[in-house]
């Protein structure tokens, strides 16, 4: 029986009786073939004349079940092949299997499809398709004429915008005074400063690539490139530049390039053909003050004696700025993390390519806040007017995260003050200078060093800027103090304590200790994973 008609159920054998539809009758199924040949091929070979598909367009199909064969009318032909004639051809444009744009033509045993002029019958898709061949020869002259105006048209159009390119990088070398630097590169060869065109920086930041990045800032951003196959630096990409920057952009860079200082990066050159300039600074890769003191690996122990020195360095890297041109380099941004340190560990101020001459009237004053919350100089913020006693007071801050090992501005709680300079000078007004240093700065230095360097960064924290030293008084000074800090009968006092904290003296006349890394022994100075970050 055909299965799918059957329902079996158990009344079946009970009652013996078919309640199912048709009174229990469902369709038969019958599986045969003509059995006493046992394949086609035997069939086909057979000489008596009882070969079954007798129709000239049926084919023999061997039984699946078992021997014998069956007959099937061929493809395009349906009836009966058993009968001489009795498969028909069957008439497929009846039901139209061509492509509703196309004329379906019906032949002995199957059909042909075509299509109105202009296309072709994909017989794949059973689409009619433009024909190519057909349109390519006959708008052959039409076609190239339009390349060519076509072609004609871009090549315009990407020599107009060209054109507008340049003009625009153009106006923008001049409007930063690049013509002033070429003249002067001309007129002194010696002048070591290279401008850069914006194309070799971005091949050597890899398209300014993220992965390139060094630090950010609200000034800039900071990515690590090579230039001259094998020259790491640091490219700054700076942010927003004021017009009173534009104008004297290019007189700003002629003094800076010259500057050569140890305790200060080398700014190496520039490139003026971008809307805002881009700065390339020597690379400094061994971190920065900030990370010395508050950085996140606590393995690092740094001693106080190397911490003064390194603040005496960057002292006297800030002294040459403000001495070098007339009127002084002010560097606008002083902080812990702009004072980097190179494979030494020796004190490079960074960051002062953002820096400006200082106003030689009032109507050049920079109204736009500079510099970082915490570092502030509140003078400037009453007055608009960046002065190089600024930087001194955002130094005096310096000195009191070397002091307290605290942040120049505390985030959380709501009680205290936040601002560590007050914190501090009310510490300083009430005698109360032990309470605010931290541990390791008074078990490594006597309370005579400490309170005059304490000393130091009060008088640096006045708020009347006239009130406060000059960058070279306060270098002078750090160098007093770090005489005292080695004198004998100081240097015993602290070594009672410590023992030699750090485990010895190094060449460079400081010491270091970093728990948990490997030191470089060619350098004599720990290896530091991080890189030097050069933004604000």
């Amino acid at each position: 029986m055909e299965t799918a008609s059957f329902r079996f159920s158990t009344k079946y054998i009970t009652t013996n009786k078919f309640n199912g539809t048709n009174d229990g009758r469902v369709p038969v199924v019958l599986d045969w073939a003509v059995r006493d040949i046992k394949s086609c091929d035997v069939a086909k070979q057979n000489k008596t004349g009882t070969y079954a598909c007798l129709s000239s367009n049926s084919k023999c199909v061997n039984s699946s079940n078992d021997q014998g064969y069956m007959c099937n009318c061929t493809n395009g032909y349906e009836g009966n092949p058993y009968l001489p004639g009795g498969c028909k051809d069957i008439n497929e444009c009846d039901h139209n299997p061509c492509p509703s744009d196309g004329v379906c033509r019906n032949i002995a045993g199957e059909y042909r499809c075509s299509c109105r002029v202009g296309k072709k019958y994909a017989k794949e898709s059973n689409t009619c398709n433009p024909n190519a061949g057909f349109i390519i020869g006959l708008t052959m002259g039409l076609f190239g004429l339009m390349v060519i105006i076509m072609i004609s048209v871009f090549w315009g159009q990407m020599s107009i915008q060209k054109r507008k390119l340049n003009k625009v990088k153009q106006e923008y070398f001049r409007e930063h005074g690049g013509l002033l630097l070429f003249d002067r590169m001309r007129s002194e060869k010696g002048l070591s400063f290279n401008v850069f065109s914006e194309a070799e920086l971005r091949h050597a930041t890899d398209n300014f690539d993220i992965s390139r990045i060094l630090g950010k800032g609200g000034h800039g951003t900071v990515y690590k490139g090579i230039i001259k196959s094998s020259m790491p630096v640091a490219v700054k990409r700076c942010g927003i530049v004021d017009q009173r920057q534009k104008k004297e952009f290019g007189k700003e860079m002629l003094i800076l390039s010259q500057i050569n200082h140890k305790n200060v990066v080398k700014l190496l050159g520039c490139c003026l053909e971008v809307e805002v300039p881009i700065l390339v600074y020597e690379f400094v890769r061994n971190g920065t003050l900030f990370e010395l003191i508050h950085g996140k690996n606590q393995a690092l122990q740094i001693s106080f004696s190397t911490l003064l020195r390194i603040a005496h360095e960057a002292a006297e890297g800030l002294s040459f700025l403000h001495s070098y041109a007339s009127p002084p380099i002010i560097h606008g941004d002083v902080k812990t993390s702009n004072i980097l340190l190179d494979d030494n560990y020796m004190a490079k101020v960074s960051d002062f390519g953002a820096s400006i001459l200082a106003p030689s009237d009032k109507e050049q004053f920079v109204t736009m806040v500079q510099g970082t919350c915490g570092y502030l100089d509140p003078e400037y913020m009453q007055t608009c007017q960046l002065t190089d006693k600024s930087d001194v007071y955002s130094f005096g801050v310096i000195l009191l995260e070397i002091l307290t090992g605290q942040l120049p501005l505390k985030l959380e709680g709501t009680e205290k003050p936040r601002s560590l300079s007050l914190i501090f000078l009310s510490a300083m007004r009430e005698n109360n200078l032990e309470d605010v240093l931290v541990s390791q700065v008074k078990g490594q230095a006597s309370m005579e060093l400490l309170r005059g360097l304490a000393d130091l960064a009060k008088k640096c924290l006045e708020m009347c800027g006239d009130n406060r030293p000059s960058m070279k008084d306060v270098a002078d000074e750090l160098n007093r103090l770090r005489k005292l800090s080695l004198h004998p009968w100081v240097q015993l006092e602290m070594e009672m304590d410590k023992e030699n904290l750090l485990g010895g003296e190094s060449t460079s006349g400081y010491e270091i200790e970093l728990s948990g890394y490997p030191m470089d022994q060619s350098e004599n100075h720990p290896i530091n994973p991080g890189s030097s970050y050069y933004a604000r």
